[in-house]
Parts: structure tokens; sequence; C-alpha cells
């Protein structure tokens, strides 16, 4: 080949090299700038699904123009992620709902009265590709510097199956000095110790809410239980720190209050003692609860009065607790804790038909308590009293002597001390006080109170308009008691308690030896200083054993339209007042006095039989005398002590809420 050959393919090389090196550039070019336009918008995609995520979550809505909250929501999310939004409604918020069309693929259709589904449009305007560019000179048509990107994104709550929650009432709204200082001695006493919470520490307490999902997860990263295992968090033993200390976290990351009241939480934790207890004694989740059907709030004040009463279960310390109590002078009464109150219980009411299945039961119950009162006794020995006394002594003394076989004369001048000069016994009558031989100066007075319950029964979940939640409420039971000092208060809080009561002695059948001269000249002498105590047994009173428990009949009730978990509860009061006034009754007009059988040692033996009759003047003017000064220790224990602890013996309150499509986490659906 020639040179001059040679010299032409040189060339033809060079401009192949030189137009194939300008080609890579351009189509590197078009690579590069493709790829911005990519990234910009990936990265707009991004913005709207998390705004869009997060507008479904806070449960946004669009029912007010002034007020729309979803847009509201969505925006935030989006200037958070550093979006700028531009003049025109650049991101496009709307609430609505989703279908299924005929090509089996989601539809999402406009509707500012749903919030099934929101999306979000979320526009930017970017620099136009060098493509466009081109193809828009070759095209003729107008050449513009800017390209606007939109992403699209629709976002929705999973559905979860129906959940219920009902709520005890709190009994208190608002602290002032005279409430801090009650509930610092009241609290105290339970843990053994002495609290000092100012009226606003109290009052951080009464006004902040805790958020019980947030509080569940922080529990079980304190104790090492896996997140979400919430049966195994409420079953697993703990100690009562490490639940108040959960508790102190969560509101430790909030604002105002809430550090008050975690700083409530705290002083009182250190009393709380090493005890080993159970979140499930005073929180109650179904088993299988989800998380997101436990996103709801507990008052701060009820769970730390929950903590408290579970402490005292534990501690075996019996609170005594000075009270005012008209007519009494340094009155106290002591209180012991039975059952800590289940304040909360939530779960899918489909399962929930009665209280017996405790895995599945939707349950709340107030506290159960025991409280001991020593009531002075009054006087007794007044004219209305001593002429019931002198009626009784003859007809006493023949059935005693009928029964008993006594040689008892029921006075000086009776047959047996006829013939003069002979000593005989007679029947001598002594009303028991602090000046008597036994003393009896007081009377032990009982309460034990049972729990007020409440429980779901059933549902209806066709829409939200016409939801409906049925509950059965039993009001508390309380038993009453009253005994012979110290065998019955010191069996206050006894497992079992005790079941069969002593009677208080209130009057001594004693005998005296008395000598009558012969033919009746000259006084009659008694010798009082040998008087045989009890030598006849004597009368003891007690409760009527017929009273039973005292109870208010309880009732199913139905909710209608019960507001959304995590919304405000919607109340409903069963009146139980009739508990309170038959308790009043009880301590007033149903004690009962009845004849015991002598022991020889001071004290009343087994009943002696006698006629219905005998003793009715007794159980009418005696029990007066004395139900006049028991009966007024009801007002100050129910409306003062109880109220405190979180116990309306008036009315039980219960809260309800029923969410029938709950919201779960938020995804994106289309």
């Amino acid at each position: 080949m020639s040179p001059r050959l040679r010299c032409r393919q040189r060339g033809a090389i060079g401009l192949m090299a030189a137009l194939t090196l300008g080609l890579a550039l351009v189509f590197l070019l078009l690579v590069v700038d493709s790829g911005r336009l990519y990234l910009e918008k990936r990265k707009l995609q991004g913005i709207a699904d998390m705004a869009a995520l997060e507008a479904v979550q806070r449960n946004g809505d669009c029912l007010a123009a002034s007020n729309n909250t979803a847009s509201t929501f969505a925006g935030a999310s989006a200037a958070r992620n550093g979006y700028i939004i531009p003049p025109a409604n650049a991101l496009d918020v709307r609430c609505g709902s989703l279908t299924t069309a005929a090509s089996n693929l989601r539809v999402f259709s406009a509707d500012a009265t749903q919030r099934d589904a929101i999306q979000v449009i979320a526009s930017r305007p970017v620099l136009t590709s060098v493509a466009g560019g081109v193809w828009s000179l070759f095209n003729g048509g107008a050449y513009s510097l800017t390209t606007l990107l939109t992403a699209r994104a629709v976002a929705a709550p999973k559905i979860l199956p129906p959940q219920a929650q009902l709520t005890i009432k709190s009994t208190l709204v608002s602290v002032n000095s005279n409430d801090s200082a009650a509930l610092n001695l009241l609290f105290g006493k339970l843990l053994g110790g002495n609290l000092s919470l100012d009226v606003a520490s109290w009052q951080g307490l009464v006004d902040n809410n805790i958020n019980l999902l947030g509080y569940l997860n922080q529990l079980a990263v304190n104790v090492g239980v896996q997140a979400g295992n919430y049966d195994e968090l409420l079953a697993k033993n703990l100690k009562l720190g490490q639940l108040i200390d959960a508790a102190v976290t969560v509101l430790q990351a909030g604002a105002g209050t809430a550090t008050v009241a975690a700083s409530g939480l705290t002083q009182i934790n250190a009393l709380v003692g090493n005890l080993d207890v159970t979140l499930g004694n005073v929180l109650q989740l179904q088993t299988g609860a989800v998380a997101a059907g436990l996103n709801t709030t507990l008052n701060v004040f009820q769970l730390a009065e929950a903590f408290v009463q579970l402490a005292n279960k534990k501690n075996g310390v019996v609170a005594e607790v000075p009270v005012t109590i008209p007519g009494l002078v340094n009155a106290s009464v002591k209180l012991k804790v039975i059952e800590p109150p289940q304040l909360s219980a939530i779960g899918d009411p489909t399962y929930a038909k009665n209280k017996t299945d405790a895995s599945t039961r939707i349950y709340v119950r107030t506290a159960q308590v025991s409280l001991g009162l020593t009531v002075a006794l009054p006087l007794l020995n007044t004219p209305a009293v001593n002429l019931v006394l002198n009626g009784l002594v003859s007809p006493l003394s023949d059935v005693l002597n009928n029964l008993l076989s006594l040689n008892l004369a029921g006075t000086v001048s009776s047959l047996l001390c006829a013939v003069g000069g002979v000593p005989c016994q007679t029947t001598d009558l002594r009303l028991l006080s602090s000046a008597t031989n036994p003393p009896v100066s007081s009377v032990d007075v009982i309460l034990e109170l049972g729990s007020a319950e409440s429980y779901v029964t059933g549902f209806t979940c066709a829409s939200d308009a016409t939801k409906t939640l049925t509950t059965q409420t039993n009001a508390s039971v309380v038993t009453i008691k009253i005994g012979q000092s110290p065998t019955l208060i010191n069996s206050l809080g006894t497992s079992p308690p005790l079941a069969t009561v002593p009677p208080l002695p209130v009057i001594d059948i004693g005998a005296v030896t008395c000598l009558k001269p012969l033919l009746g000249l000259g006084p009659t002498t008694c010798d009082y200083p040998n008087r045989k105590a009890f030598y006849g047994g004597g009368i003891g009173m007690l409760i009527d054993p017929d009273l039973g428990p005292i109870t208010a009949a309880g009732s199913a009730y139905t909710y209608n339209q019960p507001p959304e978990i995590k919304q405000p509860p919607l109340y409903h009061g069963l009146s139980t007042a009739s508990l309170v006034a038959s308790l009043g009754q009880a301590l007033q007009g149903r004690l009962k006095f009845q004849v015991y059988k002598p022991t020889g040692f001071n004290l009343l033996g087994g009943l002696l039989t006698t006629s219905a009759t005998l003793l009715n003047d007794v159980n009418t003017t005696l029990g007066n005398v004395i139900g006049t000064v028991l009966s007024p220790i009801v007002d100050p224990l129910v409306n003062g002590l109880l109220s405190t602890l979180g116990i309306n013996l008036n009315q039980v309150e219960v809260g309800a809420n029923l969410s029938c499509k709950p919201h779960g986490q938020a995804a994106l659906v289309i």
C-alpha cells in the first residue's frame, strides 16, 4: 500500500475517534442529566410519602377549611424534610377513601368528610433537562428553563379488629392545701413512711396523662422484655420501683407540668421499698393485644394511686390515719388494702362476653379495702336505759334459773328472798364502761369494702354513627363487723377475714348476795364488794346477723356512640347512694343484743336462747343510744378517706371507648 493511502487512513481514524468521543460526551451528559432528574424525583417522592404517612398517623382530617389538620401535619412533615412550599398550592393534601376498581387496582376517591386515606401531591420546579431543551428547539415549541416535577402518595392506616376500653373515673380533679396534706398523710402511712409532696406536685399528677403504649415500651426496654410482648410484660415479676421508674422516664420526655408529675412520682418511689409485683395487678390487657390498640392514655395520679395501694397490699402495713368525726376526739382509722384497683382494660370486645375468662375479659374494678375504727361508747347510764334494765331483771332471772339451774332471785323482794334473815343471791345488771371491771370503753367497727366492678358484655359496630358498647356494673359490697377489742381490730386485713365476730359485752349479768332482816325490819344490805361478775352470763352487742353484706343493685348499661380510643371516655355513673344510706341505717338501727352463757372468766360464752320479746326494749333503747354514736362515722369515711383512695361509695363512674375500625400503623397504599 502506498504511503498516500496510509495517511488517508490515519486521518479517517482520527475523525472517527473524535466523533465517537463527542457522542460519548453527549451520552454522558444525558446520563448525568437524567440521573439528576431521577434523584430530584425520588427526593420529591420521599417528601410526599412521609407527608402522607404522618398525616394519617396523626389522624389528620379535612373537615374544617380553617383548621385542616391533614394539611397542617403534611406541611409540617414536608418542611422538616427540606421542602419549601412555593405559591399556588404546590402541596395538595386531600382526604378520602379507597375503592377497588374493576382492574383490581386501588383507586383513591377524594371526600373531605372521610379520612380512610390521605393523598398528598407535591410539586417542585427544577432546571429543564438538556434533552428536553434540545427537543423543544427542534420541535419548534417554546423553551422553558424549568420543568415541574410532581410526586403523588396515598397512605392509609392498617385496619385492626374492634377495640374497647373501660376506665374507672378519678375521684380527684383539683388539689388544694388541705387535699395535699391528706394525700401526703394517707399515702405516706400506706407506704410505711412520710411523704411531703407540695400542692403543685399533686396537681401535676392529677393534670397529666401518660401514653400507655409509650409506658409499656419503656418498661419493656428497662426490664429486658422483647418489644411488643405485652403479655409477658404484664405477667413478669418486677420490682415496684421499676414500674415507677418507667413512668418517670416517659414523663420526663414531656414538657410543662409533666416534669412536675415526674418529680412527684420520684418522691413516691423513694418509699415503696423492694417489693415484687406484677403490672397485671393494676392494668389489664386482653391476651394478644395489638400495639396500636394500646395507643391510649392513663391518668398519672390514678396510676400513682394504684402503685401505692399495690405497695400496701405487699408490705403488710396497716395504716393508721386520723380522721375528724363529729362527737369523737382524736379518732383514727386503721386501713389495709386487700386488692388494688384495676384502672383500665383494653381489648377486642368480640371475645369479651363475661368476667370469668381473665384472658379475654375487658374488666375494671375499684380497690378492695378494710377499714377499722375504734369508737368510744357513750354514757349508757341514762334514765331511759335504767328503766329498761329495771324491767328486765325479773324475767331475765327466771330464764337463767330455768335454763342454767341458777339459784338467782330477780330482786330482794322476790319469793327467793321473802324469808328474812337468810342471805340470797339476786340478779345484778351492770352496764359496762371504762369505770367497770372489766372495762369496756369502746367498740370496734370494721368495714370490709368489696370492689365495684364493670365489664364488657356486648357491642355493635354497624357504623360509627350507631355503634354501642354494653357493660355490666356491680356496686361495692360492704360487710360490717362490730365486736370486742382487740380481737376484731387485730383481724383487719387478714386473709381469710375473721368469719366469727365475738360479741361485745355491754351488760354484765352478775350476782350479788343480799340480806333482808326478818319481817322486813331494817334496811336490806348487799355485799357489792364481793359481787360475782358475769355469774349469769352477759348481754352482748353485735350487728344483726340477718343483715349480711350490704350491696346496691348492679345494672347493665349501653353506651351509645362511645368515643374512639385515645379520646376522652364517655362516663356513666351507677348511683349507689342507697348503699351509703343502708350503711348508716345498719349502724343506727341494726344493732342486736343477745344473752350469752357465763364462762367464769368475765367473758361471754355460747348464745343462750331466750324468748323473742325479752330483749325488745333493750334492742330499741340501748341500741338507739349506741347507734347515735356509730352512725356519724359513715360520712367522713365515705366522703373523706375513701374518696382520697379513689373509692366512691355514693356512685360508680365507668368510662367507655370503642373503636370499630381502629387505625393501626400508617402504610402507603398507592
